[in-house]
């Protein structure tokens, strides 16, 4: 009988994310208390495009509506569902509802919907704004650069 217990979704997700966050200082993005312990949240988005300068591409930025957004495949298999706040304001957050698991809908309205049990979440904070999920998504730090949305 094996006795390991196996690793989480959640920490293998928190995994992925502290290994691509280490080298821009967001390694408090995976905290589970949703807070870094500094009473700072990550920051992400950005208000003008850059130039090409890397980072992983997630979506294309004419792929996300204006108000709107999308969910999108991220490293590891993960789920990032992106909001656009303005014409070059993006956040993003984890797609995983933390109420039970389920992959969250495409922001709408501003706002972010577990299609399961009807949580919404903030599309530009990520804080819940009706449960029965009791805590937000978790932030994933993207910028725009250029014509893509990119993990930073």
């Amino acid at each position: 009988m094996n006795t390991e217990s196996p690793v989480s979704r959640r920490a293998a997700l928190c995994g992925i994310v502290v290994a691509l966050a280490v080298p821009s200082g967001l390694v408090t993005a995976c905290s589970s208390s949703g807070s870094s312990g500094t009473g700072s949240t990550p920051t992400q988005g950005g208000s003008t495009p850059t130039g090409s300068s890397g980072g992983t591409k997630l979506v294309a930025l004419a792929d996300v509506p204006e108000g709107g957004g999308a969910v999108v495949d991220g490293p590891g298999g993960t789920k990032i569902v992106v909001a656009r706040l303005s014409a070059t304001e993006v956040k993003a957050y984890d797609a995983t509802c933390p109420h039970q698991g389920t992959t969250v809908g495409e922001p709408s309205g501003g706002t972010i919907t577990c299609p399961s049990h009807g949580s919404q979440f903030g599309a530009s904070d990520g804080k819940v704004k009706k449960g029965p999920a009791t805590s937000g998504l978790r932030a994933v730090g993207v910028r725009v650069d250029g014509d893509q949305v990119v993990l930073t």
